[in-house]
């Protein structure tokens, strides 16, 4: 168990042992816990107080499925919070597998100056000029990387928005593939990144040194039940491979929840063009993969690789979230334009949800026309070539509504919804607005009580409840390093004991469905109290006034959620 810290001011490594005050903590929590005991609340978020932690999860490194995900930590310069954005790939479980716990970059390297941190096999650390990788995008850059630094290792970088410090700048993590198409996307930490002057993070597959089990056999029979549980879910065994996380937008769609044309609408009269069965229809006629293993240690596979009409490669993974933000958010219903602007932003290094939101705030001001193909593409490419425009774009759509002095600007402390809108489903509203790192879809989804008709999506009573119980449960599912989908296998009491019964084999102590309720607890804690001593309010946990005023048709309801209400969710 080692914390790797770089200043990357003086060029300096050290290790040291975790901290007492940070043990037991992995991914979220412990970006969380270490961002809040170090970086000052009130700091410039691209200046050299904060600090950008790279912390895989709890159980990552493992042999458990599904425990490939990388939890990325700063203060973000979109909201002014505290944030944690997530990312797949192979990154997570290959700095488990060296015993990392964390790194923690610190400081700013001098002006002009980029780097590359490297970790090698033995877990060493090394920080070399970057120079030669100024402006390049991460699909060039990743591809020259494994060629310098050899094929057996993976990537994390940024592309030209994160040098230019944009606020929807992401991080992109490469893949089992080696392609840098997974991304920590939310929140601007790719701006973060570029303002520390790294440009990449290259470590190797081939650790052997990860931290010891306290209970090597109980995880080993627990990890065995947990997988045999995803397996047995039809959702996650036959559902997520054949049509991926496109599956879910038919019921958010049959909600009237799916924002359109900026939030103007519903419903997407072109959804079944993008949707999941036209997707996996698409990919397999043209001799793509429906069907994938994006993540490493993955058994769900929802991953898919989309290829073009002659079979060219264009994108992997692509998702429902980007299926909206570039399809329904905009008015377009093409799965070639859709996936070109998936690739577009993993290589220029952009949040796929905050650009599209963008591109739809500029389309409903009247900048150009919904629907526009040409024009979303060309707003999108604009981002890497500096104008005047794609500056807007790339710092997200506050800057695009306050430049257009538009009102209808769908977001919570500068971040975007995703493709849930609050007025189809009410919950989701609520964790928008009462979320810790702004509007934040992963934070705690509602969708499943709507599915599984336990909660009324478009009435107020019960959502703050619903949402508040998601919220502490995503939090510590997010200490763990689970997918959020494999996540969903926890709804069986066999898959629940198997997973406390390997978070304590691997913390040497019992750990119960308490421990997990309360580490949730604790990570939202913390979060909420870095935001406080940055001087947030609860006023500040408010939807748009728009999603008050402005019916959605085709329910033609408003956000109907009371202030009052909202106020009571962090009560525990």
């Amino acid at each position: 168990m080692k914390l790797i810290r770089v200043d990357m001011n003086a060029q300096k490594i050290r290790e040291e042992n975790v901290p007492d005050a940070y043990a037991g903590m992995g991914g979220r929590g412990l970006t969380a816990v270490l961002i809040d005991a170090e970086v000052p609340p009130r700091c410039d978020a691209l200046g050299p107080e904060n600090k950008l932690v790279f912390a895989p999860g709890l159980l990552s490194g493992t042999s458990l499925v599904n425990t490939s995900r990388i939890s990325i930590g700063a203060k973000s310069p979109l909201t002014g919070t505290i944030k944690e954005s997530n990312s797949g790939g192979k990154i997570a479980a290959c700095l488990g597998k060296l015993g990392i716990t964390a790194i923690v970059v610190e400081g700013r390297a001098p002006a002009g100056k980029l780097f590359v941190l490297t970790v090698d096999a033995q877990g060493q650390a090394a920080l070399l000029d970057g120079a030669a990788y100024k402006g390049m995008r991460t699909y060039a850059l990743s591809a020259k990387l494994l060629e310098t630094h050899g094929a057996k290792n993976t990537i994390a970088c940024i592309g030209p928005a994160g040098e230019a410090q944009m606020l929807s700048a992401s991080i992109q993590t490469t893949d089992v593939d080696d392609r840098p198409c997974r991304a920590a996307g939310r929140g601007g930490l790719g701006a973060v990144m570029g303002a520390k002057g790294l440009k990449a993070l290259v470590v190797s597959t081939e650790g052997k040194s990860a931290d010891e089990l306290a209970d090597p056999e109980t995880f080993k029979e627990s990890a065995k039940v947990f997988a045999q549980e995803l397996r047995n879910n039809p959702f996650t065994s036959k559902v997520l491979p054949r049509y991926g996380t496109a599956s879910t937008m038919a019921a958010v769609n049959a909600l009237g929840a799916f924002p359109s044309y900026n939030a103007t609408k519903g419903v997407f009269d072109g959804w079944e063009k993008i949707n999941g069965e036209a997707l996996a229809k698409t990919i397999t006629a043209r001799g793509g993969q429906a069907q994938h293993m994006g993540c490493a240690q993955c058994i769900v596979q929802c991953s898919n690789v989309f290829v073009d009409e002659k079979g060219k490669y264009v994108t992997s993974s692509l998702e429902y979230e980007t299926l909206w933000s570039m399809g329904g958010m905009l008015g377009i219903d093409d799965l070639d334009t859709i996936a070109r602007l998936d690739y577009l932003c993993d290589d220029i290094g952009l949040d796929t949800i905050n650009t599209g939101v963008a591109v739809a705030v500029a389309m409903d001001a009247g900048y150009k026309p919904f629907s526009d193909r040409q024009a979303a593409i060309e707003m999108v490419e604009a981002v890497a070539q500096g104008t005047e425009m794609g500056r807007l774009i790339g710092n997200g759509p506050d800057a695009v509504g306050k430049h257009f002095n538009h009102h209808r600007v769908p977001t919570v402390k500068g971040q975007s919804i995703a493709a849930y809108d609050p007025r189809g489903m009410q919950g989701n509203g609520v964790t928008y607005a009462t979320s810790t790192m702004g509007a934040d879809h992963t934070a705690g989804n509602m969708l499943g009580l709507y599915l599984g008709k336990k909660l009324d999506p478009l009435a107020p009573e019960g959502q703050v409840d619903g949402s508040r119980k998601v919220q502490i449960g995503m939090a510590a599912m997010d200490c763990t390093g689970m997918c959020i989908l494999a996540g969903m296998g926890m709804a069986t009491p066999a898959a629940n004991e198997a997973m406390f019964k390997m978070i304590g084999a691997k913390l040497g102590k019992p750990f119960t469905a308490a421990d997990y309720t309360g580490m949730g607890m604790r990570v939202l804690k913390v979060e909420r109290g870095f935001n406080q001593k940055a001087g947030f309010t609860s006023k500040d946990d408010r939807l748009p006034r728009f999603f008050m005023e402005e019916p959605l048709a085709p329910h033609n309801k408003v956000f109907a959620v009371s202030d009052e209400d909202l106020d009571k969710l962090y009560n525990f």
